[in-house]
């Protein structure tokens, strides 16, 4: 119902609506409570290093009544509460962050008559007695019974069951189930039809409500994470296998080789028994040490840490994640179907000229003017057909509801219809017949939709007094023919004799052809060309003519040189075979059906590809949840974005390449992460394994392990999380589907690193001449407080290594200030723990030139790294990341 339009219902007013808030409460469902940051806390406790670490802390405990060791059982204490303490914060502020930010960018709305004005509203402002007005694609926000019109409803939401089911007003029942046919249910889509539904129970009385507690499950972990655990696993068994090995190691060395291989004092040493439990003791706290390091427990949470860290930049650049997934297959998609309207054009149609029997007019105000009777015609003819209204939004005037074609035609008009009408039938657009039609009560009956649809039926024309005469058609079909060559987009108003029943129009009476101009985005071009250099192929799917299509796509450079074009129609006598070998230089599908995007999706997915997919409307929903990654407009329909992985906040394919290249980014982020997670395992096990043979029994002590493992999990975390998107990502061809995420190549610079590191702890150990640099010490301590100092600045350093694959190793590294910030933290706190750890973390204070000397002993890991990625370079060997 719209302004000019007869209507029984005002609505409510403003006391009214205040009152039966009161009385029935808002339209907000009890949300199950989120975990709280203790419960976060506890869940972290159970995690296989913590459980490790309690273990270890209970055997201390258990042997303190021999050994009153307090200084080592404390450190290992407040170590796990720490590690434990930093990891829960991390989570708690991830996921909180995330929920907080989705909620404000996807507010959903909605169209209700209030004291007789059409107002756009947040749904959770319903009350019970609002009159809502709903059309396709909505979804339905309360419950509530048809006042008027005709509705198919997706009730799938409720039920289960995929079949539509027609809603129309009838008998005022108690009835609220899925059969009522007048009953409307919260949560459920309108699929076609549009008219109004009085709301008759919110929030958690409906019968949504009634069931939300048990819709509110846990996500699945998205593929990705899956891999990554899967990985965690291999790589802890691995650890597990190493200390088994290094405490082996150490009972090897214990018992036989300082025995001297002698058989006799080899079993004297293993019968007395209090010198075998403390060497049993002592391997069994090796091997502890090498689990804390060596587990990488923190693997799996990095998709959500590296998700936190970049969300707000990504809806900065108008990409809201609903699925972590769907920015997962970002950076691997290789194809990508999108629309036109909105997406490459700037969606903002605007009425270029009017073309009726009389001549051309440049707008509705020149044809107002020049021909009076024939506008009113035009007018009614508009506001009865489309499924948009006029009414106010945030306390302004807004065309609300319908299409974006709805809306336009609503917009080109200064007012209403002078003549108040009412519709008496409506059969509303649809994006298979291209049409809609609607019948007033005073008998008269119009058909809007595409020139190709209509302009077969149409026999005759108004003049400008209103008088019809025969339509000659040559001359314009020729023109809007040609305007559609320039990308214009047009709309037949016509009269008709009565409602078009199976395809079958009758006579019609053209009115006019309306021509709408949707220039093409300034950057649409770029963003194009930024895709196809990223080995995306684009492919425009549209409703539009060939003529539009081909305009649209030769500008922003779609449309090239031995490219394919197909029609719906074309694209339907070709079988799966033909079009899947087509699919490589298929280029535009003009006049496509809502089927034909499904049907592509398919074919691309059966061969290899991994699929993108841009829609708006409810019937792009398929296809939307079909591909690997759906791209729903923000400003579509609730059905589509709910169908979606991402929102494009901002409906612009410039975002969509955006959000490829956060995709590329985050994927990079991990694998740098566990680049810097292998290394930092590799060589702690390295040297714990190592240790015993060159007569270091504990090289790391298991209070030391857990700084360097907060350093691996945490902290190396939340440095990587922070990497900058750097445009040569989108410079490379994407990742394959199901691409392994440790590559040769990778696995090839982590031993190079691993081994140079170790094999420079050895070194450092052993040599006596780096030695002479440090002073005699009981138990040789300035000794191993230097090398503790020397490995954590070494895996500072394998930080820097780790970040970036190329020669230049510096670039990009001023745009992540969280890396430098916590570097920085990390060799301040090392430096801090020398000179304040103590008997806890086994250090002294050394003197500035020792300090000196064992940080520029360190650097030596960052030209090893270097000179590596220069020989990759040299050989002509692409990125490894």
């Amino acid at each position: 119902m719209r302004k000019g339009e007869i209507s029984m219902e005002k609505g409510l007013s403003a006391g009214e609506v205040e009152s039966s808030r009161l009385l029935h409460g808002a339209n907000v469902y009890s949300k199950a409570a989120r975990p709280g940051f203790w419960r976060f806390f506890w869940k972290n406790l159970g995690d296989p290093v913590i459980r490790v670490l309690l273990f270890a802390l209970a055997l201390h405990l258990l042997l303190l009544f021999r050994d009153p060791d307090w200084i080592e059982t404390a450190g290992i204490a407040v170590s796990v509460v720490l590690a434990t303490l930093i990891s829960t914060l991390s989570e708690y502020r991830s996921e909180n962050a995330f929920s907080r930010l989705f909620e404000s960018c996807g507010a959903e709305k909605c169209r209700v008559r209030r004291e007789g004005r059409v107002q756009e509203i947040d749904v959770r402002e319903l009350v019970v007695g609002d009159v809502v007005l709903l059309g396709a694609g909505e979804k339905i926000p309360a419950d509530g019974v048809v006042l008027r019109g005709f509705f198919t409803v997706d009730q799938s939401a409720l039920t289960g069951e995929s079949r539509e089911v027609e809603k129309h007003a009838g008998e005022r029942t108690q009835e609220r189930g899925p059969q009522a046919v007048s009953a409307m249910l919260a949560g459920c889509a309108v699929h076609s039809g549009m008219g109004e539904m009085r709301v008759t129970h919110v929030g958690d009385a409906t019968c949504l409500g009634g069931i939300s507690g048990e819709l509110q499950k846990s996500e699945q972990d998205s593929p990705l994470k899956r891999r990554l655990s899967h990985l965690a696993r291999q790589i802890s068994r691995i650890g597990y296998v190493a200390a088994a090995v290094c405490a082996m190691a150490f009972l090897f060395h214990a018992l036989v080789v300082e025995s001297g291989f002698c058989v006799a004092e080899i079993l004297a040493r293993v019968r007395n028994l209090p010198l075998l439990g403390e060497l049993l003791l002592h391997a069994l706290t090796l091997a502890l040490t090498v689990v804390v390091v060596a587990v990488p427990e923190g693997l799996p949470m990095m998709i959500a840490v590296v998700l936190s860290a970049n969300m707000r930049r990504m809806v900065r650049d108008q990409v809201l994640v609903r699925k972590p997934e769907g920015v997962e297959a970002a950076g691997s998609m290789n194809i990508l179907f999108t629309d036109k309207t909105g997406t490459l054009t700037t969606g903002k149609l605007t009425l270029s000229s009017v073309l009726c029997a009389t001549g051309e007019f440049r707008g509705m105000r020149a044809l107002q003017r020049g021909t009076p009777v024939l506008y009113e015609q035009i007018s009614l003819a508009a506001h009865a057909s489309s499924a948009a209204t006029r009414g106010m939004r945030e306390g302004r005037t807004a065309i609300l509801g319908g299409n974006s074609t709805d809306r336009a035609l609503l917009s080109a008009f200064p007012d209403s219809p002078a003549q108040s009408f009412a519709v008496h039938a409506r059969i509303p657009f649809d994006s298979t017949q291209k049409w809609a039609a609607s019948a007033l009560q005073t008998g008269e009956v119009f058909v809007t939709g595409a020139p190709e649809k209509l302009l077969p039926h149409v026999k005759k024309c108004l003049d400008g007094m209103g008088k019809p005469h025969v339509f000659h058609a040559y001359a314009f079909r020729e023109e809007v023919r040609a305007r559609s060559a320039r990308g214009e987009r047009v709309l037949l108003l016509c009269r008709g004799e009565k409602l078009p029943t199976g395809g079958r129009f009758g006579e019609l009476t053209l009115l006019c052809a309306l021509f709408f101009a949707d220039p093409l985005r300034p950057d649409a071009r770029e963003a194009v060309n930024t895709l196809q250099g990223a080995g995306v192929q684009v492919v425009m799917v549209t409703g539009d003519s060939p003529e539009t299509a081909r305009a649209i796509a030769g500008g922003c450079g779609i449309l090239q040189e031995g490219s394919a074009v197909l029609t719906g129609e074309q694209m339907a006598a070709l079988d799966d075979a033909a079009l899947g070998a087509l699919l490589p230089r298929l280029a535009i599908v003009a006049r496509a059906m809502p089927s034909d995007k499904s049907r592509l999706v398919r074919l691309a997915g059966e061969r290899g590809m991994v699929v993108g997919m841009t829609g708006d409307g409810i019937n792009d929903a398929p296809a939307l949840s079909h591909a690997d990654v759906g791209f729903a407009m923000g400003s579509g329909t609730q059905v589509a974005r709910e169908a979606g992985d991402i929102v494009i906040l901002d409906d612009n394919l410039a975002s969509v390449s955006r959000a490829v290249l956060y995709g590329r980014t985050i994927f990079k982020s991990i694998r740098k992460f566990i680049t810097l997670q292998l290394i930092m395992n590799f060589c702690a096990v390295g040297i714990s394994l190592i240790g015993p043979f060159i007569g270091v029994e504990a090289p790391v002590t298991v209070v030391q392990m857990l700084w360097i493992n907060l350093i691996m999990d945490t902290l190396g975390g939340l440095a990587f999380a922070g990497e900058a998107p750097m445009a040569h990502y989108m410079k490379e061809p994407p990742v394959g589907r199901g691409a392994q995420i440790l590559t040769r190549e990778l696995a090839a610079r982590i031993a190079i690193l691993t081994c140079f590191t170790v094999g420079l702890s050895v070194f450092f150990l052993k040599s006596p001449w780096v030695r002479g640099f440090y002073r005699e010490s009981a138990g040789d301590l300035c000794h191993l407080t230097a090398f503790f100092a020397l490995f954590i600045f070494a895996s500072v350093l394998n930080c820097f290594n780790a970040r970036t694959d190329r020669v230049r190793m510096s670039k990009g590294l001023l745009r992540n200030r969280v890396f430098l910030l916590i570097m920085l933290a990390v060799a301040a706190v090392q430096i801090a723990f020398v000179y304040l750890g103590g008997a806890v973390l086994r250090t002294m204070p050394l003197t500035p030139r020792e300090l000196a000397f064992t940080l520029l002993l360190s650097l030596c890991v960052l030209p090893v790294g270097w000179l590596h990625l220069l020989h990759r370079r040299l050989c002509g060997k692409k990125g490894l990341y």
